[in-house]
């Protein structure tokens, strides 16, 4: 699965780099996206500008090329074509559609990202992210609430008014629900197709640090499958919980 970072939508990150290995007569591949240092830093931010910049790297970094997870790790079949992923060490469940792969990638100023992708079909995933943050951000209300972060966040990545113009952000929805925000939004580059994205943002403490949990899914929204693909996401994103 190949991964563009593009300077439209991606602020924080300056490239990404691969490399793949053999083993057994398998192939597993790797991704980094290195950022700038001073992108990932949550220190001196204002509170909602900190959790604006972990989920613009997370968009900028969706879809890297990703290796393949332990097969262990996913559980417990789902009806309707849906099987669980448990994430004992980070203390997560998510439920992912049955014929979909599993990969773990490297990115800057991350603790842990995984990728839940369908074979041959990049632009449709999801993944979850985590990354720690200060002990001053107790909670996601330390950061606002959901509409003005949501709108905070689309216009921090809408660049349609610039000359000529960049990407065009627009908010679709907000809400907050179960101690998780909600947001969905749709992304377009100039000459390229509209992506849709919907995210699921939420807090949990691990005995030594607050981490923050960023679940975010796309899908393009003029492909053939996009009601295959669009009902999968939604459902797999809603489908986060802390276990």
């Amino acid at each position: 699965m190949a991964a563009a970072v593009n300077s439209a939508t991606a602020p924080l990150c300056r490239g990404l780099s691969s490399s793949s290995s053999s083993s057994g007569g398998a192939r597993t591949r790797r991704a980094t996206v290195r950022c700038g240092a001073g992108d990932a830093r949550v220190e001196g931010l204002r509170r909602r500008e900190a959790l604006l910049s972990v989920l613009l790297s997370t968009t900028a970094a969706s879809a890297p090329a990703l290796a393949p997870a332990a097969a262990a790790a996913a559980t417990a079949e789902l009806q309707e074509g849906f099987r669980t992923y448990e994430d004992e060490a980070n203390k997560y469940s998510i439920a992912i559609p049955q014929d979909w792969l599993v990969g773990a990638g490297d990115v800057s100023g991350f603790k842990s990202v995984t990728a839940f992708y369908p074979d041959q079909v990049a632009e449709s995933n999801v993944s979850v992210a985590i990354t720690g943050i200060g002990p001053d951000f107790t909670s996601l209300k330390s950061f606002g609430d959901v509409d003005a972060f949501a709108e905070s966040l689309v216009n921090g990545l809408d660049r349609s008014w610039k000359r000529p113009p960049g990407v065009a952000a627009k908010l679709i929805d907000s809400r907050a629900s179960n101690g998780l925000y909600y947001i969905e939004y749709t992304l377009q580059n100039p000459g390229e197709r509209r992506r849709h994205i919907v995210s699921a943002i939420g807090m949990a403490f691990n005995g030594w640090y607050n981490r923050l949990y960023t679940v975010t899914g796309q899908y393009i929204d003029d492909a053939a499958d996009v009601d295959k693909f669009r009902a999968q996401i939604e459902k797999s994103v809603k489908s986060f919980r802390f276990t």
